[in-house]
Parts: structure tokens; C-alpha cells; sequence
């Protein structure tokens, strides 16, 4: 039977995980063993890419293989936005059920709900279960926003008739704490942002009352998810299936499970990241213990650069350390430069991938063409280039240029070089403290000599500057907002 050939093939996302977090891209006092053994034992990419800065735009591109600048609508999106995905768009998981696959996710969704006017009382759509996943098991948003409840395909878990939710970015409701005005109800403090309801000791972005029997229980949601994710897996052993595993970590608020508190020294960003990296170890000793090890294709990579403080007093600066959370490049979430985009990024197929370590340019928006290729669908999506053999360790030849983004603003990426066009808007985000890749003229940097983008090579290669704007401008237009103010969350 033809089924038995298929692979089955998880997509595990992690969530603000930077280039230098993982012990195999360099991190020395940040323990992750499973992620480092997926990284050794198959292919470990030095030049892989989110396709965007931040959250949703990159889930966008992922799913749909296409680049989330042609969409709108592709932004950080707010806790109530529609579904941005249309449902009659081709996606990752539409094509494989189309070639016989289980379509599953679990964990962080972000990419919109409904139709913009949610009722979360009752049945929500359109949402996964619209765009090609036979099961899912999400959150909506953000862990940092309201509501804060799971939803297991178009309903929310554990909901009460006579409690229900009602949710209100714009207002409080009457008599309703919040972090701005309770400061004593907290159990972690906000920094910015974060000023709105109270869920869990925690302040979180949005308004929300009721619904307090469906609330989950932050220090909890790592376990949550992951035992959602293994029962995914078991149920479906017995036909090709897709998981995309979203995990939550480390985005904030960073809410580790008491087993993991003080594990990093780092605080709770660090706990988180070993706390995600048990996940992973976990999730791989169930797909060997069912036996489908040596047909999943995994692929381990995150949804964008790193961030320490991102709203809320978590040490994470404090207890940093000497630990490089970008490695050793310039920028991090939100950011132009490579921090923003260029993430852990790995291929593992026990068995079927030989380890090594490749320096193809790959990016995330490569997943649907190159899945399409693996399964045996026909279907291609322009953005998405079929790199099934680099995916696979078999070829070096990875794309030649590649578009990156963060908040609408783009760049690109071509050979050894990257070109960053001028923006208006701040040069640091003082907030989170981050270089925003803002520049007041064009950027041109030769990533091969200069990883660290400190030589700005645009005045003195004028010639190459010309002509990475040419090719850069063939395919995004000459219309990108060039002087478009940065969109903060």
C-alpha cells in the first residue's frame, strides 16, 4: 500500500528562539541536548530564515509558501483580528491531505480567527480547521493577550454557559482589575504593554471577563501542548500524518513549570528554553517509542530573532550573562538586520538524513514547495522554491536571493550579500532595546567577511549596490514604503 512510503513529517516552531540560543549554533551555558541531537544528527542550516522579524507574518509564510509582504493583512496581529489566511488559499496542510495525510497542530495559531467579530461562546470559524488541519488544539493569539483560553477545533475548552467570555481590546469592563491599577495582584510585573487584564497573577495586552473555568494555567501550557502532541502522534500512527507543534517558549510572559524554574541560571527565559528543549526530547521518545522514528522528517526552527525584555521585568536582562542570544549577529525580533530573521534552523530524519552542516541560503517559505515535492503533489507556489534536495542533505544549492522582512519594512538577501534599503522610523527600539535596521541611506553588507554587519559597504561598492537594488526591486516593486513609520506591538 502506498501510504506505508509516505513520511510523516512535524514542523516544531519555536517562538522567539534566537540564532545563538541552541548549543549546536554556539550557545556554551544554555543547556539544549535534544535540540543539539536533532542538529547533529541531521542537517544543521548556518543560513536558514524566518521569512519575517515577527510572529505572524512568518506563521503566514510558513503555512502558505507564500511571502507574508503580499498580504496586508500579514502583521503582529491584534488578540481579535480575522483569519488571515483565506480559506480558498492553497496552504501546507491542504496539500497534503490532498496526497492522504492527517493534518494536525497544536500550540500557537496567531494567524487571526473568525470573521473579525468573534463570539467565543459559541462555535468559532473560520480558523485552522478552515485551511486544511483535520485537528487542532491552539491558543489564538499570544500567550501575553487575552483570551486566555485553548481552543480544540472551534471550541473553546472548558467553557461555562452561565460564565461566558467577553473580550474588549479598546475598554475595560466595569469593576475589572488590571496591571495598571492593581500592582499587587501581580506575580511578574509589567514593562510596557502588558497594563491591561489580570489572568494568573499575570497583566496581559486586551481586556477580558469570564470564562474562568477555561483559563489556562501559564506554568502548565508547555506540559499541555506537549501531551497533545503525543496523543496527535498516537492516534495517527497508522497513516501518514502532519504535525505542526507550535510551541509557545520563549515568548513571553516566560512561565516556566516549577520543575524548570532556576534550571537556566538565566532566569525565566533561559528556564524556558530548556523547559522547551525537554518538550522536544520528550516528543522524540514517543515517536520512537511507536516506532516512526525512521519515517518522520522533523524540522526544527523558530518564528523569528530573539528578544530580551518584551514587556515584562523577567531578569532575562538582568541574567543574561555571557550568553548571546543572536550569536553573533547584529539586531534580533523586529529587526532588519540578520538577528530578525536568520534562526536555528534544522532537518532530521533519522536514518534517511546524513548529518551534516550546510551554508545554503534556505528559508521557511520553502516548506510548501519542497514538502509538495517529497509527497508527490504537483502543486508549487511561486515564493516557495522546491529545495527538497537541500532539505535532504544531498545539495549545497541552496536559493539565490531571498526577500526578508520585519513590520511591512523588507530587505533582501542575495549570494554572500545583504541590502538593506532606508527607513524612516527609530533607529533602536528602546523598549526592547533593539537595533531596528532603521538607516538613514542604504545598507550593503558582506555577511561572508562581515556576519556581524558592521561594515556598511554601500558607498564604496556602489556597483553591487545598484545591482542588488535591481534585483531586489524585480521582484518586491518599486513601492515599499520606504518611509513608512515602524509599526510597534
Amino acid at each position: 500500500k502506498q501510504e506505508k512510503t509516505l513520511p510523516n513529517i512535524v514542523i516544531i516552531y519555536a517562538d522567539d528562539l534566537g540564532y545563538g540560543d541552541v548549543g549546536a549554533y554556539g550557545a556554551k551555558n544554555l543547556p539544549t541536548p535534544n535540540m543539539d541531537k536533532l542538529a547533529n544528527g541531521g542537517v544543521r542550516f548556518t543560513i536558514g530564515y524566518a521569512t519575517s522579524a515577527t510572529c505572524s507574518p512568518s506563521r503566514f509564510a510558513l503555512l502558505t509558501g507564500v511571502y507574508p509582504w503580499r498580504n496586508k493583512r500579514a502583521k503582529i496581529l491584534p488578540g481579535t483580528a480575522p483569519l488571515i489566511i483565506d480559506v480558498n488559499q492553497e496552504t501546507l496542510p491542504k496539500m497534503l491531505k490532498q496526497q492522504g495525510y492527517a493534518t494536525g497542530i497544536v500550540g500557537k495559531w496567531h494567524l487571526g480567527l473568525g470573521t473579525g467579530k468573534v463570539n467565543w461562546n459559541e462555535h468559532i470559524s473560520p480558523g485552522p480547521n478552515e485551511v486544511g488541519f483535520d485537528y487542532s488544539y491552539i491558543m489564538a493569539a499570544t500567550q501575553d493577550r487575552v483570551p486566555t483560553v485553548y481552543i480544540e477545533n472551534g471550541d473553546v475548552l472548558g467553557l461555562e454557559a452561565d460564565d461566558p467570555i467577553e473580550i474588549n481590546y479598546a475598554e475595560n469592563f466595569e469593576g475589572e482589575p488590571t496591571g495598571k491599577d492593581n500592582p499587587e495582584m501581580l506575580k511578574m510585573k509589567w514593562h510596557h504593554g502588558h497594563t491591561s487584564s489580570i489572568v494568573n497573577g499575570i497583566p496581559r495586552i486586551g481586556f477580558m471577563k469570564g470564562g474562568e473555568k477555561a483559563k489556562w494555567v501559564d506554568e502548565n501550557m508547555a506540559d499541555t501542548f506537549l501531551v497533545r502532541a503525543q496523543q496527535y502522534v498516537k492516534s495517527h500512527k497508522e497513516e501518514p500524518f502532519f504535525l505542526y507543534y507550535a510551541l509557545q517558549q520563549p515568548h513571553v510572559p516566560r512561565t516556566p513549570h516549577e520543575r524548570f524554574v532556576g534550571t537556566s541560571g538565566m532566569g525565566p527565559r533561559g528556564d524556558v528554553i530548556v523547559e522547551a528543549d525537554w518538550c522536544i526530547g520528550k516528543f522524540i521518545k514517543t515517536l520512537e517509542a511507536e516506532g516512526l522514528l525512521e519515517n518522520t522528517l522533523i524540522i526544527l526552527t523558530s518564528d523569528n530573532g530573539p528578544v530580551l525584555n518584551d514587556g515584562y521585568y523577567d531578569d532575562a536582562v538582568e541574567k543574561i550573562g555571557d550568553h548571546k542570544v543572536a550569536g553573533a549577529l547584529r539586531g534580533g525580533k523586529y529587526s532588519l538586520f540578520e538577528a530578525g530573521t536568520r534562526v536555528p534552523f534544522i532537518t532530521y530524519w533519522k536514518g534517511t538524513i546524513e548529518p551534516t552542516t550546510s551554508d545554503a541560503l534556505v528559508s521557511q517559505v520553502d516548506f510548501y514547495s519542497s514538502l509538495a515535492n517529497l509527497v508527490g503533489s504537483d502543486s508549487r507556489e511561486n515564493d516557495s522554491e522546491d529545495l527538497l534536495e537541500v532539505f535532504m542533505g544531498k545539495s549545497q544549492e541552496g536559493r539565490s536571493q531571498l526577500i526578508l522582512e520585519a513590520t511591512t519594512r523588507t530587505a533582501f538577501r542575495q549570494g554572500d550579500w545583504a541590502m538593506i534599503p532606508p527607513y524612516n522610523g527609530p533607529k533602536v527600539n528602546k523598549q526592547v532595546n533593539i537595533e531596528l535596521g532603521n538607516l538613514d541611506d542604504y545598507g550593503l553588507y558582506n555577511l561572508k567577511e562581515d556576519i556581524g554587519q558592521q561594515q556598511n559597504l554601500a558607498a564604496e561598492n556602489s556597483e553591487k549596490l545598484k545591482e542588488m537594488i535591481a534585483a531586489f526591486e524585480a521582484i518586491r516593486g518599486t513601492d515599499y514604503g520606504k518611509t513608512e513609520q515602524l509599526e510597534l506591538k
